[in-house]
C-alpha cells in the first residue's frame, strides 16, 4: 500500500475539532477530526471564480490534544499529512470507494491574541486583553524573525507575528 503525501496551506477550520479516545494498542488514544476548508480564485476579470475544497483530517495523539485545546471554527491553519485508499464492500456486496486523510504535521497560522480573541467571541465572553496591532517586534530580531515579520506586516497589518505569540 502506498501513500501520498498532501499539502493544504493557509486554510481555515470548518467547524471546531471533534475530539475523541480509541483503545488503542498500549491504552486509551486521542483522536482528532478536523474538516479544513481552502479556497483558491482562479481565472481574471469577470470569469474569476472561487474553488473550494474541504477534507475532513484524522488527527491522532497530541496533536490530536494540541488542536482541540488550541484551534477553533475560522482559525488559519497549514495541514501536510498522507492519503490512503479506503476501499470496501458494503452488507450488499458493492465497492465503497473512499479516501482517508491522516495529518502528520499541524502548523497553526493565527498569533496567540487572534485566537484567544476568536475563541472568546465564539464562547460569548469578551476578550481578556484586545489582540495588539501594529508592526510587530521581536527581541532577538534574527532573520527569521524578520522574515516571519515583513511577511505578517505584507498580508495583514493588523496581525502581528512575534515570538511569544507561538500557541505552544
Amino acid at each position: 500500500m502506498a501513500f501520498v503525501r498532501v499539502e493544504q496551506r493557509n486554510a481555515r477550520l470548518a467547524a471546531a475539532v471533534r475530539l475523541d479516545t480509541v483503545n488503542g494498542k498500549e491504552g486509551p488514544l486521542s483522536k482528532g477530526t478536523v474538516v479544513i476548508i481552502s479556497n483558491i480564485r482562479r481565472g481574471s476579470g469577470e470569469e474569476r471564480e472561487d474553488e473550494v475544497t474541504s477534507i475532513q483530517w484524522t488527527v491522532w495523539g497530541k496533536l490530536a490534544d494540541n488542536a482541540a485545546e488550541y484551534l477553533s471554527k475560522g482559525s488559519r491553519v497549514n495541514v501536510v499529512g498522507r492519503v490512503q485508499n479506503n476501499n470496501y464492500q458494503d452488507a450488499e456486496g458493492r465497492t465503497v470507494y473512499a479516501l482517508n486523510f491522516t495529518c502528520e504535521e499541524l502548523d497553526y497560522l493565527d498569533t496567540r491574541a487572534a485566537a484567544e480573541a476568536k475563541r472568546a467571541r465564539q464562547e460569548g465572553t469578551a476578550p481578556a486583553a484586545p489582540p495588539a496591532t501594529g508592526p510587530a517586534t521581536t527581541a532577538k530580531g534574527n532573520a527569521r524573525s524578520r522574515a516571519a515579520s515583513r511577511s505578517a506586516n505584507a498580508v495583514a497589518k493588523s496581525q502581528p507575528v512575534a515570538e511569544d505569540d507561538i500557541p505552544f
